[in-house]
This record gives structure tokens, sequence and C-alpha cells, in this order.
């Protein structure tokens, strides 16, 4: 028993001296734009609000160099028709888990890049429709993800910029069939394995991107930049679209463990 007690408060303290935690919570406003044929053959165009949850830890894997990245994003929107009379609305919540290797290329520019497990999920409303009001989103994507840190000095203070990029590989994707109503498939059943949906880069050609500038103020650990999230498919006979563009201000806290520091 004493053995395994040990054992385990060995790992405890060789992952504790391995980490090295930052959390940043962001907010955003932008614009969207949003194309859904089974709702509409239209394009509604708007503005969206935008949160970021962002965590991202050293572990002690490969000579802790593994780094692992967790972003929880939510953004809801609003938008109108060419004709601007017809209103549509779109929220869809995002959780993303990568872990990324890094290179240190030089004293100002780091590399990584790694794998990214993606799931989403959300609701189009679209107001003037009675018969099928809405579209449910539903999607697991299986990414990679590829990141860039560059620091340097400005007004004798450091600041830092970083560039992501995550594009999906393949995945699953609810949807209806072209002409099927939910009535359809959850009341008759007639739904099935067809709304089941294997994606890859040619049914679902997307990227989420940013590009952020870190720096202090006042003690405080700033962060602004743009995000840009561009999703699309292909799928069942029907396409759909949401691009977003926003404007983000977050706040970082860190957390020193260890005396590696996040590069």
């Amino acid at each position: 028993m004493r053995k395994i007690l040990s054992l385990i408060i060995c790992c405890l303290s060789l992952w504790a001296q391995a980490q090295e935690v930052s959390h940043t919570l962001s907010l955003g406003v932008g614009l969207t734009n949003v194309y859904d044929d089974y709702l509409s053959p239209l394009e509604y165009t708007g503005t969206e609000a935008r949160i970021q949850r962002e965590t991202f830890r050293q572990t002690h894997w490969m000579d802790n160099n593994v780094y692992v990245q967790t972003q929880l994003n939510a953004h809801a929107s609003y938008g109108k028709g060419p004709n601007k009379s017809g209103k549509m609305y779109e929220g869809i919540l995002n959780w993303n888990i990568g872990w990324l290797y890094q290179w240190q290329i030089n004293d100002k520019l780091t590399v990584l890049a790694g794998p990214m497990a993606d799931l989403n999920a959300g609701v189009i409303y679209n107001k003037r429709n009675s018969n099928n009001p809405a579209q449910a989103k539903a999607y697991v994507n299986a990414d990679i993800s590829g990141m860039a840190f560059y620091r340097f000095r400005m007004f004798k203070r450091p600041f830092r910029l970083r560039y992501q990029v995550s594009v999906p590989i393949m995945g699953v994707m609810f949807s209806p069939e072209y002409g099927e109503s939910y009535y359809e498939m959850f009341e008759l059943k007639h739904g099935g394995l067809h709304n089941v949906c294997f994606t890859t880069p040619f049914s679902q050609p997307s990227l989420r991107h940013s590009l952020y500038l870190d720096f202090t103020l006042a003690r405080t650990n700033m962060r602004v930049g743009y995000m840009g999230d561009l999703q699309q498919s292909s799928v069942n006979k029907l396409k759909s679209h949401t691009y977003s563009h926003a404007f983000m201000v977050g706040v970082t806290k860190n957390f020193i463990i260890s005396k590696k520091p996040i590069q």
C-alpha cells in the first residue's frame, strides 16, 4: 500500500513540476454571413457577439514540449436578408481540445502543431418560415492545428504576436435529407443513418483562425486581435455556411508551476 501511495505521489509531483497554465477570457463583436438552403435560398448578413474561454497548459510529455489547449467558444448572431425583411438567428457552441508539440526556432519564434478534437452544437432559426423554421447544427471533427508565437519589444515593453489556424480533416455531421422535415425524422421515424453524414475537406471545407497580440497594461495581461470562423458544408444535397469575423478583447491569467516558461 505504501509503495502504491509513493508511486501516486511521485507521479503527481512530476505532473506538477511540468505544468504551466494560462487562462484567457475574451469577448468579441463582429460581422456574420449565414446561409442554409434547408431554411432559405438567401444569404443573411448581420452582427454577432462572441465569448471565448481558453486554457493553455504545459505537460511533462516529450521533454515538456507538448502543450494542451482547450477552448470553449459561444456566439450568437442576428442577420437580415437582401431585402431587409427576413430575419435569421443563430447560436453555436464549440468546444475543442488540442495537443500541440512545440519547436523553438529561435529566441523570438516558436512554432507548434498537432491534432485537435472539435465538437459543435447549435441552431439556426428563420423567422419567416412556418413549416421548417429551424435547423439544428451538430458535428464532430478531427482537426489539424498549427500555431506560431513571435516575441518582440516595442516602447521598451514585451509583446507577443500569435497566429493559429485549425482545419477539419474528417468528421461526422447531423443533417436532414433534401426535402425532409423534422416531423418526418422524429415523429414518423423516417430518419436513420442517412441523417449521420461522414465529412471530409471536400464536403466540409472549413477553418478557424485567429491573430492575437498579447501584452501587459497596468499589470494586467491583455489580449486583442481578430478571430475568423469560416464553417461550410455540403451534405445530403444541402449546402450551408457561416462566416464570422470578430474583434476580440481578453484578459489572461498565468499560473507558473514549473521552471520552463510557456513559449
